[in-house]
Parts: structure tokens; sequence; C-alpha cells
């Protein structure tokens, strides 16, 4: 008979945790009792700052200053000064709509120093500690748009894909040091990016229901479900699965056409 139990990290660190995925990341883990660093330069909801088990770290992913701090509040905390679990979910991001002959640079250098650079930069500073704790997960947070275009998301979507080979390639170089490294790729989610995604349009309500109509689980998935894919990488659970990608998308990369099923449609 086997005895199936999921454990998380005694500590975990969570960037983008004023919105979106990075907020019900750490709601979830601080449900279970896990001590969480939240990282943002934006405060945390009211809700979350002000568990016992949050710690809100102000500061940019790109500041060195902001790893400096995050690092101590860890190792402050860590029974008996030593860090015996450990994981990392880097769920900041920044998603600007636009297309090349229009946008400013500005924003792809935002988009690259963020999403990909700020990841680094944790994994830079937070690998020394990771590879010497019992158990460690790093889950990075990419998307669908590492691997399938999106109009008028170029500078995104780039940025994703550059982060994807970048964590590959980690995992390989760590691969030995018992760190479980993952990726996980989000399709569209009712959370911040897509929400201002959904702002920009000229008709919002048709472009969600276009959105919500192409999904084959007819909705778009929600944060906190995504979420939960993001726990199950940061557990022992997940051990088999390293350097991988998980897609949570609700199904939409599963083919290249999906119809509804409605009535009338052709095959």
């Amino acid at each position: 008979m086997i005895d199936w139990t999921i454990q998380v990290p005694d500590q975990v660190v969570v960037t983008g945790t004023a919105s979106g995925l990075g907020q019900e990341v750490a709601r979830l883990l601080t449900d279970l009792g896990v001590r969480v660093y939240g990282v943002d330069v934006a405060t945390a909801a009211d809700d979350l700052g002000s568990r016992d088990t949050f710690t809100q770290v102000h500061g940019s992913v790109t500041d060195s200053r902001t790893w400096q701090s995050v690092m101590h509040e860890v190792q402050a905390d860590a029974a008996g000064g030593t860090v015996r679990s450990l994981g990392f979910v880097g769920a900041a991001a920044v998603l600007d709509v636009g297309v090349l002959d229009t946008e400013d640079l500005a924003l792809w250098r935002k988009a690259w120093e963020i999403n990909v650079l700020g990841n680094v930069m944790a994994l830079q500073a937070l690998l020394p500690l990771l590879s010497r704790a019992d158990h460690a997960a790093v889950v990075a947070v990419s998307s669908v748009n590492a691997t399938f275009g999106e109009q008028q998301l170029a500078a995104y979507s780039s940025s994703k894909a550059a982060l994807t080979g970048a964590i590959r390639t980690i995992a390989l170089d760590y691969a030995r040091s018992g760190v479980i490294i993952n990726i996980l790729a989000p399709g569209p989610m009712r959370a911040g990016l897509f929400e201002r995604h959904l702002a920009s349009a000229a008709d919002p309500a048709k472009f969600l229901a276009t959105r919500e109509a192409r999904q084959p689980i007819g909705r778009i998935v929600g944060a906190d479900e995504v979420a939960r894919a993001a726990l199950f990488l940061l557990t022992p659970a997940a051990s088999a699965v390293f350097g991988s990608t998980v897609t949570a998308d609700g199904g939409l990369t599963a083919g290249f056409d999906f119809r509804t099923g409605e009535e009338g449609s052709s095959a």
C-alpha cells in the first residue's frame, strides 16, 4: 500500500507576490504553514501581507540588494541556522502589448531584464543554499508564448523563450546538486498579465469571448489552478520531473485546431 503524502519545502521564495500567479502561490503556501518570502516592488495584498508566515521583501528582482535581503531573511529564519528545505518560484513578469514599428525598445529591455535576468539573479543568489538543503526545488514560470507566437507580444514572448532556454541549461549544469529545477508554462489565466492584455483590447468583451472559445475546456483557467501545479513541482513527489516544462494552459496547446463540437461544425 502506497503512503501518498506531498510535502512542500519549509521555506519558499516567491517573486511577483503583489498580484497574479505569485500572489496565489504565496497564499497556498502560507495556508500550508510554509514560510514565504514575497519579493515585489509593490506591497502584497492585506490578506497575504498580514499573515504570520509571510515576509515581504520590497525590491526589484533585477537589483542585487533585493537578493541580499532575501538571503538574510531566509538564513535568519532557518531552524538551527541550517536551511533544511527550500523552494523558489519565479513568477514576477511584465507584459507590454505592441508592434515593433511603434514600440519603444525600452519595453524590450524591461521585459528581458525582469522576465529573464530577474530569475537568473535569484538563482545565482539562492543556489548555494538550495544545493546544501536536504530538499530543494526551483520553479521558473515561463509561458506557452516561449514556444508559440502571439500577436502584439513579441517582447514578452521572446523573453519567455530566453528564460526557458536558460533554465533548461542551468538545470543540466546543476543536475547533480540535488536541486529539482523545472519550468512551469501557463497559458492565459485570469490574473494580472492577462487582465492587462484584455483591458488593452479594442473590444474587451469580444476579446474574452474569443479567448474562452478557443480553450478546449471552454474557459480561461484561474491563477489558483496554475498555482497548484507550481506547488506540485516544489515537492519531492516531482523528483522524476527534471529540466522539463510543465504546461498548464487548459489544453490550449494540445492541438493545432479546436472545434467547439457544436452541431453543424465541419470535421
